[in-house]
């Protein structure tokens, strides 16, 4: 077990000394860490953080070098937080045998709100998980036979003023907008079965306009990018929502493409929703930022530059 919890030559050892700050030395199944003077926190986040992973090994759960450093997010936000509760209930296995699983406290909330209510505003900025895990959850259900189908959309703000000029008819100028969309559904399903569900109409991507007029039931509903409807837009997405379904919204409010004077529409949800019956929002921040390392140094600098008004 001492191989699992160290890494492959003691990769998760080192990843998890650079991540803190300390040196850890192996010898055997023994390890020592060392923090620079005075600041003995970081030795205790290392041992805690090795304990639970070692935990989870012990459970039956692999470790992978991200692990490490989801563990050093979840324990430096939470102390007595649990990791291996966090991590559990897998979404989804993929078409790739990978598991979709949570990877953050927010992430774990996000996906408890969305089996728990018929509809989840999921808020935050870029590579929090949002849209990915929304579409793990469509496909899960969709697997199980809780859905029918699956309906993913997105605003295409700039249609006013730029769809004319793209190469091709209606979809295909669509398309680049509903890009985002497909990538995660292609890392869940093969391509050939996504092709077969969007020809039978077990799974529809489409452009936000599309859904006006229409009543879904048993269907797994997905709004991406919604910081960029129209509170009238949102108003139409939401009273879409019929028998059976499931809705999930999803937006960053620092990232609104409206025109200056237009109002964004999860802005106007939020204000006018947060506590109704049945609906619950969950809000992420930059340490629930899953791509790489440097994308949550980007979020919080551009926070400091946007919160010093400069």
């Amino acid at each position: 077990m001492a191989s699992q919890l160290f890494g492959p030559q003691n990769q998760h050892l080192k990843l998890l000394g650079e991540r803190i700050g300390v040196r850890i030395e192996s010898r055997g199944n023994a390890v020592s860490i060392h923090a620079p003077e005075g600041e003995d926190g970081k030795a205790g986040l290392a041992a805690q953080v090795l304990t639970q992973l070692y935990a989870m090994i012990r459970k039956g759960r692999s470790v992978h070098p991200q692990d490490v450093d989801f563990a050093c997010r979840i324990l430096e936000r939470r102390p007595s937080a649990d990791v291996n509760e966090v991590f559990k209930g897998d979404v989804y296995a993929t078409s790739g045998k990978r598991t979709v699983s949570p990877k953050s406290i927010n992430q774990r909330e996000y996906l408890d709100a969305i089996r728990d209510s018929d509809m989840t505003f999921g808020i935050g900025p870029a590579g929090t998980g949002k849209t990915y895990l929304a579409v793990a959850m469509a496909v899960g259900a969709l697997a199980r036979r809780e859905v029918k189908r699956i309906v993913l959309t997105r605003p295409a703000v700039e249609a006013g003023e730029k769809l004319g000029f793209l190469p091709g008819d209606l979809a295909e100028k669509i398309n680049p907008y509903l890009r985002p969309l497909y990538d995660a559904l292609h890392d869940m399903l093969d391509f050939a079965k996504v092709q077969d569900y969007q020809e039978t109409g077990i799974i529809e991507v489409a452009p936000l306009a599309f859904m006006r007029g229409r009543t879904l039931n048993d269907a797994f509903i997905i709004l991406d990018e919604a910081q960029n409807t129209t509170p009238e837009q949102m108003k139409m997405f939401l009273t879409r929502l019929g028998f059976g379904s499931k809705a999930v919204v999803t937006g960053d409010v620092t990232q609104i493409d409206l025109p200056t004077q237009a109002r964004s529409g999860l802005l106007h949800a939020r204000k006018i929703l947060e506590g109704t019956g049945g609906i619950r929002f969950v809000f992420f921040d930059e340490h629930d930022v899953i791509r790489h390392p440097l994308v949550g140094r980007i979020v919080r600098a551009y926070d400091k530059h946007e919160s010093n008004g400069k």
